[in-house]
């Protein structure tokens, strides 16, 4: 049975219809507001406050700590410096991905650990013969994702300091400070705040003791009025993160631990990871199966992007005596993706949705090397009153929206 959030008090009020999705067991907001644009718009024009608790979330410590992390996932652990963050993807003994998430140095022997699914057991098995405690600090620790071009002005306001100095995948702790005119009065909470987030945009991760959960809420939430923040929830979340090209899991890839037969098994070649696997380093979980997967020339299909043909999608419609529609929640479902000129299936669409920013159809699609490269056409299947037809499509770079102020 799925539970509140440490937010929850905060969430369920704001959440005008109780729209919510199960999330890890939790509690999670799909939309605050009647349509999720308004939340959209925030993320991308203004602040947006988003709960993330549900990741599970681990601390890694002890003399080897080093080693354990080294030893599972497939970046340099020996080159992350304290107060620095990898996103990183880590496998099974195949070089199949079991998931992807991000690992903070806390200290020389600590690290702090983020994953979609739950990870105790994997690290404990890998963990055999070193000396490490590994820790899940998942209900203990609170998360709140703070994106959007206005975020470092509400955090600055939130807590009295400069925060222009704090690089792209650092972090660094910092104190809120309340005015006491919310539901709850904040005085010196402390909180771990990371360069880090899910939107492509500017944006920081607030990781924050569970049991101060409310009260971090209300610094923000008072913080950012003069912003214009909102609360944002699942479905706005879903369209920034597919424009910026991020994959999710058990949408656009199975875990290894979960996939029933091979065609769900997937290296991090094979789902646009393959740029954070670091063959130069220490021996790690699935090693000698990714070297040799790139000595056959590499993996049989890639993540690629795409753009949508419109005309299209207009004429299909058309030919039904419709208005063109298309839905502004991303479609997790798979869809048949064909080679152009009318040939056979060649892979499919994993994620697809609207961009509004981009006023595109866009979508990540898993298909053979020879069509990865950007401008090769493709075809997508296309229903429009249970007819089945055909889009034309072209492959483009990802991401789709490559905002330079989330580096900045």
């Amino acid at each position: 049975m799925s539970i509140g959030t440490p937010f929850h008090d905060r969430t369920a009020s704001l959440n005008r219809k109780q729209q919510w999705r199960e999330w890890s067991g939790y509690w999670a907001s799909a939309a605050y507001a009647d349509h999720h644009d308004i939340e959209y718009n925030a993320i991308r024009e203004a602040a947006a406050l988003i709960d993330v608790s549900p990741l599970y979330k681990y601390r890694v410590s002890g003399p080897d700590a080093e080693r354990l992390v080294d030893r599972v996932i497939t970046r340099d652990a020996t080159k992350l410096r304290v107060g620095q963050v990898y996103y990183t993807p880590w496998c099974d003994e195949h070089g199949k991905v079991i998931d992807d998430g991000t690992v903070h140095r806390l200290a020389p022997d600590a690290f702090f650990w983020t994953a979609a699914d739950p990870q105790e057991r994997w690290l404990t098995l890998n963990a055999r013969g070193l000396d490490v405690a590994i820790d899940d600090v998942t209900d203990t620790t609170a998360a709140i994702a703070l994106q959007g071009p206005l975020s470092r002005a509400v955090l600055e306001a939130a807590t009295g300091e400069p925060f222009d100095d704090l690089r792209y995948f650092r972090r660094r702790p910092a104190t809120l400070r309340g005015t006491g005119r919310g539901r709850s009065k904040t005085n010196g909470l402390e909180v771990d705040v990371s360069r880090t987030g899910y939107t492509g945009d500017l944006g920081y991760e607030l990781w924050i003791p569970a049991e101060r959960a409310a009260e971090a809420w209300d610094a923000l939430a008072e913080a950012g009025r003069a912003f214009g923040i909102r609360p944002a929830g699942m479905l706005a979340l879903d369209v920034t993160r597919l424009e910026a090209g991020l994959v999710l899991l058990e949408v656009d890839y199975t875990s290894a631990r979960h996939a029933l037969n091979p065609e769900q098994n997937y290296s991090p070649f094979e789902v646009g990871l393959g740029r954070l696997v670091d063959f130069g380093k220490a021996d790690f979980m699935g090693r000698l199966a990714l070297q040799r997967e790139q000595a056959r020339g590499g993996p049989g299909r890639r993540l690629v992007g795409v753009v949508l043909e419109w005309a299209d999608i207009e004429a299909a419609f058309s030919a039904q005596d419709l208005p063109p529609a298309i839905s502004a929640v991303v479609d997790r479902a798979p869809v048949p993706v064909y080679g152009p000129f009318g040939g056979g299936q060649v892979g499919k669409l994993t994620s697809h949705g609207w961009s509004p920013i981009l006023k595109q159809a866009i979508g990540l699609a898993s298909v053979p090397p020879q069509f990865e490269a950007p401008g090769s056409r493709l075809s997508v299947e296309w229903t429009v009153e249970g007819r089945r037809g055909r889009v034309a499509a072209r492959v483009v770079p990802l991401p789709f929206l490559d905002l330079e102020r989330k580096r900045a």
